[in-house]
């Protein structure tokens, strides 16, 4: 009987062991990110709400700078010792994530029958069997200004190119603002809110983008070569020292109040509400003349998926599924206006600057950027590319001609459309 008992009292320390283990031992999940602005609203709001609902499991969010995401990615997860949760980057870059085995299928999470299926196509394989990524949010391209800049010069909101290089003028003959806040040294800046901002009104969006993939188009045709006409006219306009002013110097001297207009991607809306002093406004890319039917780069942008390789795999669903869920959605659109909801639930934002870009929705074609699917997934690398000659043309390095025609040469030694 004594054995028995010493049996039975063993076994029982031995259940309340690993019971304890399990109550008393939080799983930690790290997620990788590229979005450094947004350190404190996971740590102040989207963390607290998970962790409220889930006991047990503690998020850490650590990110890394935008330009050396990808590569420190990468060299993570060669490594072994990536996060549980990997931000998605739209498309290609994910999905040679995916193909390399680094991000799980997700298809069966619990929630992503809230996405449509264009939402969910950018975190898709090509045939849409396999989703790698939950669908975040999309961001909007345009131009934020300064409206206390704009009222003391009398300038109008610019629809036009005419009256947008007739502001630009103005503030530049005033000389109390830089007409535009963008620097050239980041190269992506240059690309991202440059040519991916203002092109679509001349490739027409979707309708070129398409051509461009099926090989009906090419780089060196006049709607793609024409936004780098403009862009190399912008050089006067970026004030002293842009070759060597980085992302953040172009943040710092638009909310400081030192210029006037920043060419934009939404996602800047609550940085900027923290910063600017002033009163703010944005308008969509200018269209070439006025009837113009105009277009924007509304784009399919950030996901989380799952580390393939993560050791908590089951706790990193559970976030992931509240990722997925309405409650998200809510807290995160809000707690980060400019960057719009993907879930099929709709979302009220509060911020005056998001419901302006969101409702261009309303008049304008969407598109997204035209390198990000299919056309970078060879080497030279489309989009990287797009970066160095976006910079080269504003710095008059390079002709738009002979930028259009080394990314064209670029992607024709490696890219045979189909068929």
């Amino acid at each position: 009987m004594t054995t028995k008992l010493l049996t039975a009292l063993l076994l029982g320390t031995s259940i309340l062991g690993t019971a304890g283990v399990a109550y008393a031992d939080d799983v930690t999940l790290n997620i990788e990110s590229w979005r450094g602005d947004d350190l404190t609203i996971w740590k102040d709001k989207l963390i607290p709400a998970f962790e409220a609902k889930n006991p047990g499991i503690k998020v850490v969010f650590a990110p890394s700078a935008p330009t050396e995401y990808d590569a420190a990615l990468g060299a993570k997860l060669a490594a072994g010792s990536a996060g549980d949760l990997i931000t998605c980057r739209p498309f290609d870059k994910s999905l040679e994530l995916y193909k390399k085995g680094n991000l799980a299928d997700l298809s069966s999470l619990p929630g992503m029958e809230n996405f449509s299926d264009v939402a969910k196509a950018a975190w898709q394989t090509d045939d849409g069997k396999a989703s790698f990524c939950v669908p975040m949010a999309s961001v909007i391209h345009g131009f934020i200004y300064n409206k206390d800049a704009f009222d003391k010069l009398g300038i109008k909101i610019p629809t036009t190119n005419e009256e947008f290089y007739a502001a630009l003028d103005k503030i530049k003959a005033d000389g109390t603002y830089i007409p535009m806040a963008m620097g050239t040294k980041d190269l992506w800046e240059a690309a991202t809110m440059g040519y991916q901002n203002i092109g679509p009104n001349y490739w027409k969006g979707e309708e070129g983008r398409a051509a461009l993939i099926k090989g009906e188009q090419k780089l060196t045709d006049a709607d793609w070569v024409e936004p780098y006409k403009e862009l190399a006219k912008w050089k006067p306009y970026l004030g002293d020292g842009f070759e060597a002013q980085t992302y953040p110097d172009s943040q710092n001297l638009f909310t400081l109040g030192r210029a006037a207009i920043y060419p934009a991607g939404s996602w800047e809306i609550g940085l900027f509400n923290t910063q600017a002093q002033f009163k703010m406004g944005a308008f969509p890319p200018p269209v070439q003349k006025a009837g113009d039917t105009c277009y924007i780069s509304d784009h399919t942008d950030i996901g989380m998926g799952l580390n393939a390789a993560s050791k908590n795999a089951d706790a990193a669903k559970t976030f992931l599924s509240w990722v997925a869920s309405p409650d998200f959605a809510t807290i995160y659109a809000n707690a980060l206006p400019g960057f719009f909801s993907l879930n099929n639930t709709p979302v009220k934002m509060e911020d005056p600057l998001a419901q302006e870009f969101v409702s261009w929705r309303g008049k304008c074609k969407s598109t997204i950027r035209s390198t990000y699917q299919i056309l970078s997934r060879g080497t030279p690398n489309l989009e990287n590319e797009t970066w160095v000659e976006s910079a080269n043309v504003i710095n008059g390095t390079d002709t738009p001609e002979a930028a259009a025609k080394k990314l064209q040469d670029g992607l024709d030694s490696w890219y045979k459309p189909a068929k």
